[in-house]
């Protein structure tokens, strides 16, 4: 009961209770939030998790919730949805172009967007649905490249002792390895709040062709309908789609979850 009076003091009309969770799922299943907060700007997200922080209540970051498989059991934890989207483009003139996203962006419209001015280097990452916040504590992958490739630098609120604080992270500062990072692996407690992304001149029409090929792989190799996508890690020198075949788990069902 304090707790409850403490968010609803905090937040007022914002803070939504027993919340059902399939609406912000692209699996649309999950059981009720017992607290949830949309911030819509990477401020009211920095804000909401100090706050959240200092009073030590427990929460939970989600961001497209595109490989989060939600319990019908539901939250107890303070759900925060980011929906902190702003993009902005920087054309340096005699530089390579950047782009800065907050983490609440989808990474795959923002490569859509970048490919639309000519600028390359995230066609990869056009088909993923994920958020930018998702895939740099991941370091999302496909096609040949990574956010470890791409990533310039990327704002973090992250402990120092036993305060926040926002800092500049370099990619060297996450310490990426295959869809692993420093924050991942709880290694250093963090949130992503913005990242800036380094690109390359092009034309539009090469880049949406190279979109266009992905997309067309994509489509010919993954399942329809609602996907959790790649669950699976290759592991060393092998495929994990390979493994999986020859143990036989394609078609798998636990519930309702089925590996395709």
């Amino acid at each position: 009961v304090e707790q409850k009076n403490l968010l609803q003091s905090h937040f007022g009309s914002a803070l939504q209770l027993d919340e059902p969770m399939a609406r912000y799922s692209v699996m649309d299943v999950g059981g009720p939030a017992d607290y949830l907060v949309v911030v819509h700007n990477a401020q009211e997200l920095e804000e909401t998790v100090r706050f959240l922080w200092e009073k030590e209540i427990p929460y939970l970051l989600l961001g497209s919730g595109s490989n989060t498989l939600i319990s019908d059991a539901g939250i107890r934890e303070v759900v925060i949805i980011n929906q902190a989207k702003g993009i902005q483009f920087f054309d340096q003139e005699g530089k390579d172009p950047l782009v800065r996203a907050e983490s609440g962006a989808s990474f795959g419209k923002l490569a859509r967007r970048t490919g639309t001015k000519g600028w390359s280097g995230l066609e990869w990452a056009s088909s993923i649905p994920g958020t930018v916040g998702g895939a740099v504590v991941n370091n999302a992958g496909a096609f040949g490249s990574d956010v470890a490739a791409d990533l310039e630098v990327a704002e973090i609120l992250h402990l120092k002792g036993a305060d926040l604080q926002r800092s500049e992270w370099s990619v060297e500062d996450f310490e990426y390895d295959y869809r692993t990072s420093v924050i991942k692996s709880g290694k250093r407690p963090a949130v992503v709040l913005a990242a800036t992304f380094k690109l390359e001149r092009s034309t539009p029409t090469l880049v949406k062709e190279c979109i266009s090929r992905i997309a067309q792989q994509r489509k010919s190799t993954q399942p329809q309908g609602a996907t959790l996508g790649s669950m699976f890690k290759n592991p060393p020198g092998d495929f994990s789609g390979r493994l999986i075949e020859q143990a036989g788990l394609k078609g798998t069902q636990v519930g309702d979850a089925e590996v395709s």
